[in-house]
């Protein structure tokens, strides 16, 4: 353990600049290229999660479709109000919550 220390300490203390000086660009030039792709990732998420918020809002607007049953559509491939509309009846009684009585009500609004 004594051994790393000093190995380290003799390391640090006889470097040359120029060597000092191409390990602190690299270090700076891999910081940015990280934050840089956080940052890409954390917009493309974020684009994602609106989409997403938007077309549950959507979905919402279609008579008693709420909260729960617009998003359960939205997760089960029904992105529009056009899809739920023209889907058949066995396809939207597959979607978990969604019972028998909302299907007559969404397929009398065609």
């Amino acid at each position: 353990m004594i051994t790393k220390f000093l190995t380290k300490l003799k390391s640090i203390f006889f470097k040359s600049k120029a060597s000092s000086e191409t390990s602190v660009a690299k270090k700076t030039t891999s910081k940015t290229k990280k934050n840089s792709a956080k940052s890409s990732k954390s917009s493309k998420s974020k684009t994602r999660k609106d989409d997403s918020k938007k077309s549950i809002e959507a979905l919402k607007a279609i008579p008693r479709v709420g909260a729960k049953s617009a998003e359960a559509f939205y997760k089960a491939g029904f992105k529009t109000t056009e899809s739920i509309t023209s889907a058949k009846d066995e396809d939207l009684l597959a979607v978990p919550g969604v019972g028998i009585n909302l299907v007559k009500k969404i397929k009398n609004l065609k």
